[in-house]
Parts: C-alpha cells; structure tokens; sequence
C-alpha cells in the first residue's frame, strides 16, 4: 500500500532559489536584459526568470522604488 503522506510531502516540497540568485535576477531584469539573456547569465531555466517576474518579488521592488514618480500621458497626433 502507498504511503500517502510521502506524496503529500513531495508535492507541496519545491526547490527554493537561493535569494543571492533572486537578487542578480532581478538586478538582470532592472538593467534591461532580456528574459532569455537573464536565464543564459543567470545559469537558470527560462521558466524560472518568468516566474520570478511574475511573483511577488518583482512587485515588492517595484512598490519600494518607484514612488513619487510623476509622469505625464503625451498624445500622439
């Protein structure tokens, strides 16, 4: 018989990226490298750099440094 609390455990345990790489990834993506280009420096799959982009850690830093931005909308005719 199965032990299911062996399965609960493997599918809730993810590889955690260290945040050393989480940072470069980030400084990568700031510094206006592409998404593939940051997986290729990085030495991380592609799917990782999107989903980092995509989490909360690239919103916090957005929340945390832009501010008091003001922009104005120019129309184009």
């Amino acid at each position: 018989m199965l032990d299911r609390s062996r399965n609960i455990t493997y599918l809730y345990s993810m590889n955690k990226l260290p945040i050393e790489k989480r940072v470069q990834i980030v400084q990568l993506l700031v510094e206006g490298n592409s998404l593939r280009s940051t997986s290729r420096i990085a030495d991380v799959s592609i799917n990782t750099v999107t989903k980092l982009l995509v989490g909360r850690a690239c919103e916090k830093f957005h929340n945390d440094t832009v501010v008091k931005l003001h922009s104005k909308t120019h129309s184009m005719r």
